[in-house]
């Protein structure tokens, strides 16, 4: 079985590890246009802000260990073309301009996302810089030590992270974004609120629901950004506005979502036969809807890598869709949420939403030290299932969506979670779990 897997970062290297556990004997070759493989870019941020130390620490593998097991690694590889009947590849060697076919057997496509790049007046000017793999962080770090005025534009997890490094490296920073609020795709208003009061604690300047127009610059490189409702200084511009699926490659040819993302069944089998996908080139089943949706976290490449190997042969083990569970840490406050927000509850037609709030101690009172936490669950009305939920708290607590996460893929109800055995010890927690409690308010 020859194996082509084209592209490889986290849902690539997953497939090939996984491939040769599962299949010694299989010949594997991987394209990727990169000289590098298996980039931890969540970690970005830690390394700007001096957490972690060095940059070459966020990959978990490389060409040499792959190569260790028998693929065959192509770094700066570009593929050109597919031809799906044929079943062969047009390849690029990006060194040498050679330009060559290859055949396979299985195609993996594992071509990830990204950065969406609206084009800015003033767009090409020198500093502005955009925040997704290796080559890009060390960018960043390299432009960032001079800088004195960072402005960053998109507040999602990202661009929230860079926010507060570079205020730590006592830079000064503006974070803009078009939304009225940071991370409103996985937190409701009661939890950024409180995200947004550390930021403005700490003197960073959240220029929030405002919309990018133009760069302006002096010397060929940036020195504003300027908005419909301002103007802000900024010799560093770094622009983290979202991503999208890196598909150009099957444009036509495959099934794709209106967005470019790779339409897959739950074997991760794309429209055509032998053709496999995973990771940010693709849909995801996203378990509290029921729907497709495109959500790319590297948490979910990993998983979809390793069922493409399960599953190259034949359909053996099925994909169980995801709730999208993130955390994040912002200064002293750690945040996670899993499922839907009550905002985006109520954009999905059907949904009779209800919500529970819960705001107490983590843990005993008569335990020495305690914190507050904030836990906030949403469910269907009708059905009593639960659909989301959020948590913040200096302590970290965020496990809790984690279990909670499992709970909506599960599709348990309210009353079942108020009723869910989980364990109390005074140093963790009460006798009720904080989910128990938060459930418990809706059965009152």
């Amino acid at each position: 079985m020859k194996v082509i897997v084209v592209g490889c970062t986290h849902a690539g290297t997953a497939t090939v590890v996984n491939l040769k556990k599962e299949y010694k004997d299989a010949e594997i070759t991987i394209y990727e246009r990169n000289d590098n493989i298996s980039f931890l870019s969540c970690g970005i941020a830690l390394h700007v802000g001096g957490v972690v130390k060095a940059l070459e620490d966020m990959f978990y593998s490389s060409p040499d260990a792959l190569g260790t097991l028998g693929v065959k690694t192509n770094m700066k590889h570009d593929v050109l073309d597919i031809d799906f009947d044929n079943k062969k590849v047009k390849v690029k060697n990006l060194e040498t301009n050679e330009e060559f076919y290859d055949n396979y057997d299985k195609l993996v496509l594992t071509i990830g996302s990204w950065p969406i790049v609206p084009k800015f007046e003033g767009g090409d000017l020198d500093n502005i810089l955009l925040c997704k793999n290796y080559n890009h962080a060390k960018e960043v770090v390299r432009r960032g030590k001079d800088a004195k005025s960072v402005v960053i534009i998109g507040a999602g997890y990202i661009g929230v992270e860079l926010a507060e490094a570079f205020e730590v490296l006592g830079k000064e920073v503006t974070l803009i974004d078009a939304e009225e609020r940071i991370m409103p795709k996985y937190l409701d208003k009661e939890f950024t609120d409180i995200a947004e009061a550390e930021f403005k604690n700490h003197g960073i300047n959240l220029a929030l629901g405002e919309r990018v127009s133009r760069f302006e610059g002096k010397d060929g490189r940036v020195t504003k950004v300027v908005t419909d409702k301002g103007t802000h200084n900024g010799d560093l511009v770094i622009l983290c506005i979202g991503f999208a699926p890196a598909t150009a490659l099957v444009k036509g040819k495959l099934d794709t979502l209106s967005n470019g993302a790779i339409i897959i069944d739950e074997y991760m089998r794309t429209s055509k036969e032998d053709v496999f996908a995973a990771g940010d080139c693709c849909v995801v089943k996203y378990n509290p809807t029921g729907e497709d949706r495109y959500i790319p976290l590297a948490t979910n490449a990993v998983r979809m890598g390793t069922l493409v190997a399960k599953n190259i042969k034949e359909p053996k083990l099925k994909y169980m869709g995801t709730q999208g569970t993130s955390g994040i840490k912002i200064y002293d406050q750690c945040i996670a949420s899993t499922g839907l927000t009550e905002e985006g509850a109520a954009l999905v037609p059907g949904l009779n939403i209800g919500v529970s709030v819960l705001k107490d101690d983590y843990r005993a009172d008569f335990m020495p030290t305690t914190e507050k936490a904030m836990v906030k669950i949403v469910f269907d009305k009708d059905t009593r299932r639960v659909l989301g939920g959020q948590i913040i708290s200096k302590e970290d607590l965020t496990q809790f969506m984690n279990t909670l996460s499992v709970v909506i893929q599960n599709k348990m109800t309210v009353e079942e979670l108020a009723m869910t055995d989980f364990f109390f010890q005074p140093h963790f927690n009460k006798p009720w779990s904080l989910l128990n409690a938060v459930a418990l308010e809706v059965l009152k």
